[in-house]
């Protein structure tokens, strides 16, 4: 069985005031988790070692980072290596979200290359693809998502492939008033499980988490979860606020 995830990316906000305050609301009305539905926390950076102290001793809830670099060390000021967030106690990186690509111009080369980093580091990766509009307008965002997982993912032996979580971001449908619908959501991530079967086989297909994140919030995330090939959340604005947070997390452990 396939685990089920909420991962919560609080992008650039929050001091750590704020932070502190947010874990402490999520941890205290935290439901009961499990060995197949894990709940993580991916705060910027200046925040990791808190959440991490905040959550140790409590089970089946982890920290997260948003992102690392590529090199394992050196002079690139202003960036944090694979090592340094495994020893501050990350368990789960973000890889290749939207805004990085965007906002930064990340390529799948450094994405393939971070992708070692963090599995040699023993954590896990959260992996990051998804369509913008006008690949969505002309039809051929099967084919796009195809080449992000193949090109930044799927070179990857099939032994490290239980230690991915793919994350699917319509990219179309955050902040352009346009919305995907459930049916959307399940037919990408079934196309994305059926090209790691191809890849992989079915057995490593049908154990790797496909997670949605395209504007999960508690009034749509049960009907989300319902979805055969939707395993879970990663969530944007609504991991800002306890209630919201624990809402969907509720859903993921009713689904």
């Amino acid at each position: 069985m396939r685990k089920k995830i909420v991962a919560g990316n609080w992008k650039m906000n929050l001091t750590m005031q704020e932070g502190a305050a947010l874990v402490a609301g999520i941890v205290d009305g935290l439901p009961v988790l499990s060995d197949n539905k894990h709940v993580v926390i991916a705060s910027p950076f200046v925040h990791i070692t808190q959440t991490a102290k905040q959550l140790e001793g409590k089970e089946y809830i982890y920290t997260g980072a948003q992102n690392c670099y590529q090199e394992s060390a050196g002079a690139y000021t202003g960036e944090v290596s694979a090592s340094m967030l495994k020893s501050a106690g990350v368990a789960y990186v973000i890889l290749g979200h939207s805004e990085r690509r965007q906002y930064f111009g990340e390529t799948s080369e450094q994405l393939a290359a971070r992708v070692h980093l963090v599995l040699n580091n023993g954590m896990k990766v959260i992996f990051c693809c998804g369509e913008p509009l006008e690949i969505r307008d002309a039809g051929t965002e099967n084919a796009w998502v195809e080449t992000q997982l193949r090109e930044g993912l799927f070179h990857l032996p099939a032994s490290q492939m239980e230690h991915v979580v793919i994350a699917y971001e319509p990219i179309w449908a955050i902040g352009t008033g346009r919305t995907a619908s459930t049916e959307q959501a399940q037919q990408m991530h079934a196309h994305i499980r059926a090209v790691m079967a191809d890849v992989y086989g079915a057995d490593v297909a049908a154990t790797v988490p496909i997670l949605y994140g395209g504007s999960c919030k508690p009034s749509n995330a049960a009907e989300l979860f319902a979805c055969a090939d939707v395993d879970g959340g990663l969530i944007g604005g609504a991991a800002l606020k306890a209630e919201d947070f624990l809402g969907i997390v509720q859903a993921m452990v009713d689904a």
